[in-house]
């Protein structure tokens, strides 16, 4: 099994068939998008396949450290596009195919008009074995 991230972005990947954005949609709309997410999280979990789902807010800061007894220093939120994620699902599958496979699913969820979005999602393996650095 190896774990993989199913990210979806609010915008900055290849735009979707159906680009309306979700804060247009009708309030019907929006409640079958997230019937859709949470039926696919439960389809996952009885497949032993889920491991996490959570949806994001598109507010949020950069944030790093500044030196010792110094205050975090925050600034934006001045992503790049294409850093700014709506949310995310953990899966853990067989195969590489497989993940491919469930994103393609996730990408179907219904949109504006009760359409699929036909959304583009980033799929990223977790890391399993530390980088070789060498000297």
């Amino acid at each position: 099994m190896a774990k993989y991230l199913l990210l979806k972005h609010y915008r900055g990947a290849p735009a979707p068939k159906n680009d309306i954005p979700m804060g247009e949609w009708k309030p019907a709309e929006v409640d079958a998008h997230i019937k859709f997410m949470n039926d696919f999280a439960e389809q996952l979990e009885r497949n032993g396949e889920f491991v996490d789902a959570q949806a994001l807010s598109p507010d949020g800061v950069w944030v790093r450290y500044d030196g010792e007894g110094k205050a975090p220093v925050t600034d934006g939120p001045f992503a790049e596009t294409k850093d700014l994620i709506a949310g995310w699902m953990v899966i853990d599958v067989d195969s590489h195919d497989r993940a491919l496979e469930l994103a393609a699913q996730l990408s179907a969820a219904p949109g504006a008009n009760g359409e699929p979005i036909h959304e583009w999602l980033e799929v990223r393996p977790f890391m399993n074995e530390r980088p070789n650095v060498t000297d």
